[in-house]
């Protein structure tokens, strides 16, 4: 019935996840709420882990991409599961830092890194900066030879693939701002520019086609691609490149109707890709690195809410208004991303009607769904957003100053709090009368 393993039907009729009652979680901690299983974060990291183990030898890493979900308790998992991590701003580098990751598995990627930003990097001694382009290269190696280092880079690459996906979340075509393209002969030019830099040493490239993806063929094109200019490295130059990072951007079931291919099978198919054209090529097999993100989190968490007011406009369309909306739940405003919906405390009852759900805050596209359907909605029902794990804490705004929702994390019918609900005092923290 449901697209995870963590969710259930208990004998109250309430929705569980990880063993918990969603009905008593929402009356526990309060809602809006964000709910994660921490043994599907588990499972699904060590999946990936024993899949690059076995498809790459142990010659591979997984680096959790932690924009899907921070917060230090994330870090701490990960970190126990033997994965690296991909951050993309100081923010994200400081929490890691914070929770005790180790900073040699931290990969720092970014289109626009500030100067704080490589400084606090080379400082730290992050494991790789993937670089974006020319400016920040430049930046990288002054910053890097007045902290007397050489520092470890890969660059970030356009492979020119297209990933079919929504265009707003497609990052490999050369029309990205993230980047240099290979069609132009900008990837080239600048890792010749750095092969003679003193205080950079390139040792990888990356790539990122796009997210939320469903197809094999277009990673195994970015591999192939990948592949080839790394022997067009090695021959131009006598360059040996012994990383190549495939970022992530594996689809994940957001509606019954959504068909993700395994993730352990994507592993797979690319790794035949990167092997047959490592042979073709003459190549040593580089240490391959994947950046899985949403598909780690996202089918693992839950947002709870309150119904409020049922509206119903004859011949028009029935709003179902929450205690939540755009602020904590974004992707439906910026992208129309379908979500799946469960009246949590009727979680069995067959649905009746198709309703649009309303969010609470000042602007007429606050919407969480549109052609819903649910059983007979009343105020004071707990409704349930599944498979919200990922970029929904991560976006989430204090829009409307609206104090933004707690995390509590389930295992083994367990729960604890793990990111607190922001006060009224914490929106204004750090506003200044004078």
């Amino acid at each position: 019935m449901f697209q995870s393993d963590a969710l259930s039907i208990n004998h109250s009729n309430h929705l569980t996840i990880g063993g918990c009652d969603t009905v008593a979680l929402a009356q526990q901690y309060g809602t809006p709420l964000y709910v994660m299983d921490e043994d599907l974060i588990r499972a699904n990291c060590r999946l990936y882990k024993h899949a690059m183990d076995t498809y790459y030898d142990g010659h591979g890493q997984i680096l959790y991409a932690s924009k899907a979900f921070s917060t230090l308790y994330i870090y701490r998992l990960v970190q126990e599961e033997g994965l690296g991590a991909d951050v993309v701003s100081a923010g994200e580098l400081y929490t890691a830092l914070k929770a005790g990751f180790p900073a040699e598995r931290i990969y720092f990627h970014g289109n626009n890194k500030t100067d704080e930003e490589l400084t606090m990097a080379v400082e730290r001694g992050v494991g790789r900066i993937v670089v974006d382009n020319a400016y920040e290269l430049s930046r990288l190696d002054t910053i890097a030879g007045r902290a007397g280092k050489v520092v470890d880079i890969a660059f970030r690459v356009k492979p020119g693939i297209d990933a079919h996906t929504h265009q707003a979340i497609m990052t490999g075509q050369i029309d990205s701002k993230f980047g240099v393209a290979l069609e132009t002969g900008e990837a080239m030019d600048i890792v010749r520019r750095a092969h003679g830099m003193a205080h950079v040493r390139v040792v990888g490239l990356h790539c990122h086609i796009g997210s939320q993806i469903f197809d094999l063929s277009p990673f195994q094109e970015a591999a192939r691609v990948m592949m080839h200019f790394i022997g067009d490295i090695k021959d131009a130059l006598g360059l040996e490149i012994n990383e190549l990072n495939l970022g992530g951007g594996y689809g994940i079931q957001y509606l019954p109707s959504d068909n993700p291919v395994p993730y352990d099978q994507y592993i797979e198919a690319v790794s035949k890709v990167v092997k047959a054209t490592a042979a073709e090529r003459g190549l040593t097999l580089p240490r391959i690195l994947m950046e899985p993100g949403r598909s780690i989190t996202a089918p693992a968490g839950i947002t709870l809410y309150t119904v409020g007011g049922v509206k119903e406009i004859p011949d028009v369309r029935t709003y179902v208004s929450v205690d939540g909306g755009m602020a904590d739940k974004p992707r439906y405003i910026l992208y129309q991303s379908a979500y799946s919906f469960v009246l949590a405390n009727k979680a069995g009852d067959a649905p009746t009607k198709t309703v649009t759900v309303a969010g609470k805050c000042c602007e007429s596209g606050d919407l969480l769904g549109e052609g819903v359907s649910l059983p007979q909605v009343e105020p004071g029902d707990t409704l349930a957003v599944l498979a919200t794990g990922a970029y929904n804490y991560a976006m989430a705004s204090n829009y409307n100053r609206i104090p933004r929702p707690p995390v509590v994390m389930v295992s083994g019918g367990q729960s604890c709090l793990i990111v607190r609900r922001e006060s009224l005092d914490d929106l204004i923290q750090n506003d200044l009368l004078e």
